[in-house]
């Protein structure tokens, strides 16, 4: 396989693992709501940190970004929010569908929308099928979806194994989040789309191939921080049962501990798309729609490795982990299928 090529569908498993640890962290939070442990890991991966690389990347950082137009501009900002309002539905699928159900849906319907929908509003979807190499890919596609499909079925039988079930099962209500949530979700593939006349003027300074798209991430990610924490803000002003002041009214050790541990959760959350930026610099620009297969589906795939090696499958039986690990095998062979479509 093309080296450059490898290197990218390497860099995109780099990103999908920190993807599939970030929440890490913030599960060792403690005494904080939900709405102040994400704000707080949120100001740090959607403006701190890309405003921040961006800074010491561009010579001219404000020059940078009043070289464009508000019509090159609002589209990115606007499929970033539209990323934002995917996440925030991610969430409420896993508390009406339950872990595996919700992930196999949404990840499933924002792999395809996601990877597919590019091609088909640029034109080239017909154009796929007419050489080997297109052909492949698609397939890889497919194989992909399989793959997280297989994963999910073994979530569920983990989950019935273990007696878990969802908080409020709501199949109807579910399956329509987690509709929302795959297309929505799929708004941060769209955005790197959109954003290619930024990574084209990040070049044309003179910046590496492997950072021409981190630019970007401050229009994109702004667009996505302006709906989960507006989402977030309005809870804490509304809900009695929610309040910030009392969050950071606990002893000083707690709140540095809060605090470092959520900004830590949303460093990992950066970092997924930091590498997703180096990956997705190594794939031909024919395929460059296929990054977003590539890091959906790794992150399906590092989300079971991760589950194993904390023993979150301990005692489970062998049929949940044997399927499980044959889920992760079908998506390591799409993530090859898919290589060798790029070499042809």
């Amino acid at each position: 396989m093309n080296q450059a090529i490898l290197s990218g569908i390497l860099w995109h498993l780099v990103g999908a693992a920190s993807a599939a640890c970030f929440y890490a962290p913030f599960k060792k939070v403690r005494h904080w709501s939900w709405e102040t442990m994400w704000s707080v890991g949120g100001i740090a991966s959607w403006i701190v940190l890309p405003w921040a690389v961006s800074a010491v990347l561009l010579p001219n950082f404000w020059g940078y970004y009043s070289s464009f137009s508000l019509s090159q501009l609002l589209p990115v900002f606007l499929f970033g929010a539209m990323w934002g309002v995917g996440n925030i539905n991610y969430g409420l699928t896993m508390r009406y569908l339950g872990m595996s159900m919700g992930i196999g849906i949404a990840i499933g319907i924002t792999l395809v929308v996601g990877t597919l929908m590019t091609p088909l509003l640029q034109g080239r979807f017909v154009e796929l099928f007419s050489s080997a190499g297109g052909r492949l890919t698609l397939l890889g596609v497919l194989v992909a979806l399989i793959g997280v499909a297989i994963v999910s079925r073994a979530g569920l039988l983990k989950e019935r194994a273990m007696g878990i079930t969802a908080e409020e099962f709501n199949l109807k209500k579910g399956l329509v989040l987690a509709v929302i949530c795959g297309i929505f979700s799929a708004g941060m593939s769209f955005a790197m789309n959109a954003a290619k006349p930024m990574h084209d003027a990040a070049a044309a300074l003179g910046i590496d191939p492997l950072y021409t798209a981190l630019p970007s991430y401050v229009v994109i990610m702004g667009g996505g921080a302006l709906v989960n924490l507006g989402f977030c803000f309005i809870r804490l002003a509304t809900k009695s049962d929610l309040s910030v002041r009392k969050d950071f009214s606990v002893a000083k050790s707690m709140l540095i501990s809060n605090v470092l541990l959520s900004v830590l959760g949303g460093t990992m959350w950066y970092l997924q798309f930091f590498f997703y930026a180096w990956g997705h610099a190594r794939i031909p620009a024919e395929y460059d729609f296929i990054s977003w297969m590539l890091h959906m589906s790794f992150y399906v795939l590092c989300g079971g490795l991760v589950g194993l090696v904390l023993k979150e499958w301990k005692n489970v039986g062998r049929r949940p982990v044997s399927v499980l690990c044959g889920g992760c095998a079908v998506i390591i062979l799409a993530a090859n299928i898919v290589g060798m479509g790029m070499m042809s």
